[in-house]
């Protein structure tokens, strides 16, 4: 029986998030200080999950299984195997050293900038543990607009013009990988009546080669952008070059992962 273990690590960054918007924005050691305690939760409140989790085990372990939106087959479901626990972890620690390590970079705007990287960071977990295409989606889409926003607002000179060009690139992937989504979701009601966003049933469909190969390429492009692989990687040097370091760190240590993850998982 599940402890919601699952769910704690996904939203302790969001529940610092939103206790954060409400601290005054005149008191900047408190913004700190609390965007640090907030982070410093998320990685704490994940290590639970390394001695819970049982290597010899197979499938998914601490798994969340809720209706959602039944009447579209949604449902909040979370898992979590060694693949995903690696990630996890990688992710909250190295959120917690990229806020702490903004101690005295950043000056402007830190309500707006520490939000950004707590909500982002839940956005990462909730990538990394969904088992529901929808919810997986959702939480794809979380990433993007904090770092659009990271870069643009914090960044180097050409900040607007990187800014863009990340968002762009990211959209068309987002936009291609929903499309494969969809024409999932929407054969399994053709093939078996019902409709569900189960990533675990979708992916044994049985389809038309043609179709087939519109559903690899659509995820296939969605994952190499956000690798980045070639030829759609030219949105990361101007990325990595004029977000702030701690949006640096991010980048190269978490979220172009998220591609490869989408690789090795479907």
């Amino acid at each position: 029986m599940s402890d919601h273990l699952l769910s704690i690590v996904l939203f302790t960054p969001l529940a610092g998030m939103l206790v954060l918007l409400l601290l005054p924005a005149s008191n900047k050691n408190l913004i700190r200080i609390w965007a640090n305690v907030a982070a410093a939760a998320g990685f704490l409140v994940s290590l639970p999950l390394v001695f819970r989790f049982d290597k010899n085990a197979e499938g998914f372990q601490m798994v969340e299984r809720y209706d959602w939106i039944p009447a579209l087959g949604v449902k909040y479901y979370l898992g979590i195997d060694g693949i995903s626990l690696l990630l996890v972890m990688l992710t909250t620690l190295v959120g917690f050293l990229a806020i702490l390590s903004s101690w005295s970079a950043i000056d402007r705007h830190l309500k707006a900038y520490y939000a950004m990287f707590l909500l982002q960071q839940t956005g990462m977990i909730g990538v990394f543990i969904s088992l529901d295409f929808f919810l997986f989606y959702v939480f794809w889409e979380v990433v993007l607009a904090p770092m659009y926003f990271i870069i643009g607002v914090w960044g180097g000179p050409r900040k607007l013009y990187a800014a863009i060009k990340f968002f762009l690139y990211t959209l068309a992937g987002s936009v291609l990988m929903l499309l494969g989504i969809l024409t999932l979701y929407l054969q399994h009601f053709e093939q078996h009546g019902f409709y569900t966003f189960e990533i675990s049933e979708l992916l044994k469909l049985d389809m038309p080669l043609a179709l087939e190969r519109w559903v690899f390429w659509a995820f296939f492009i969605g994952f190499a952008i956000k690798v980045p692989m070639f030829p759609f990687h030219t949105w990361l040097p101007d990325a990595h070059t004029e977000a702030p370091t701690a949006g640096s760190v991010i980048l190269a240590a978490i979220l172009l992962k998220m591609g490869t993850y989408g690789f090795l998982r479907f």
